[in-house]
């Protein structure tokens, strides 16, 4: 069993330290295919330590998602899912049972992505249905672009230091099969708002939102979880030069939104700056 941790050190904090921390954080991620998924999962693999260190948790990583298994999972309060999902029936089951069990997660972006036909098909109805409650992903705007986000619930932990709006970092947003809203078990925390519109550049126009009601972050009252859309740094595909053209972790409310979101899944009080 193979677990890679930032910096690939699984002593990268001392035993003392680990002991300290309030809950332990296992995220998982593929990074291999989109460059712009690629870009994402290092920036996230920089700023979470940084946040581990300031909030008093533990932060280890794998791209080894057969440690999606209930031995492995027992010593993590908390899964993230940072660019994919997984794909074997064992590993499906285990995250099954773990989230049923009590378990927390936080996921991102193409975490939720499943389209039939494509390499991630719809063929996790528990996953896709049941949990994330969206069903399959229908389309998306480009190119990646900030977006006005409303917050729909003022009352959650995670959103009670976020302003009512806020401008978020660049993203390509998704849309989804199934209307959250009429989900009782789905509460809607931020979605994006009108004032945002238009928004994308294309060229496609579809690829242009001009209106609609499209949530963004959202969590299941059946479970400990909230899915966030925010994932998907901007790159000059265009070029040829691949460069990185914007990143996620530079804004600061959206970054307090992620921080309060993984400090109420490991069920510790925010504490108001």
């Amino acid at each position: 069993m193979t677990l890679a941790v930032l910096f690939f050190s699984l002593p990268s904090q001392s035993f003392a330290q680990r002991k300290k921390s309030q809950f332990n954080v296992i995220a998982f991620y593929t990074a291999k295919n989109d460059k712009a998924h690629i870009s994402y999962v290092h920036e996230a693999n920089r700023w979470f330590p940084e946040m581990a260190a300031r909030y008093h948790f533990t932060y280890d990583t794998t791209s080894n998602w057969n440690n999606l298994n209930a031995e492995f999972l027992s010593t993590y309060q908390v899964v993230l899912f940072l660019d994919t999902r997984p794909e074997e029936p064992a590993q499906r089951a285990a995250f099954q049972q773990y989230m049923e069990s009590g378990g927390a997660w936080l996921g991102f972006h193409f975490a939720a992505f499943a389209l039939t036909p494509s390499t991630y098909p719809q063929n996790w109805d528990w996953y896709h249905t049941q949990f994330l409650g969206s069903g399959q992903y229908k389309s998306n705007t480009w190119r990646p672009t900030s977006a006005v986000l409303r917050v729909d619930d003022r009352k959650h932990p995670a959103t009670k230091q976020v302003p009512a709006t806020f401008k978020s970092a660049p993203n390509e947003w998704y849309r989804w099969e199934n209307d959250l809203r009429t989900n009782p078990n789905i509460d809607i925390l931020l979605s994006i708002d009108p004032s945002s519109f238009p928004l994308g550049t294309g060229p496609k126009p579809h690829e242009i939102w001009h209106n609609g009601y499209y949530p963004v972050v959202w969590t299941n009252k059946k479970f400990n979880m909230i899915y966030v859309n925010m994932g998907h740094n901007d790159i000059d595909y265009e070029n040829g030069t691949n460069k990185e053209l914007s990143f996620t972790f530079t804004n600061k409310a959206q970054n307090q939104l992620i921080v309060d979101s993984l400090l109420w899944l490991g069920k510790v009080s925010t504490v108001k700056k």
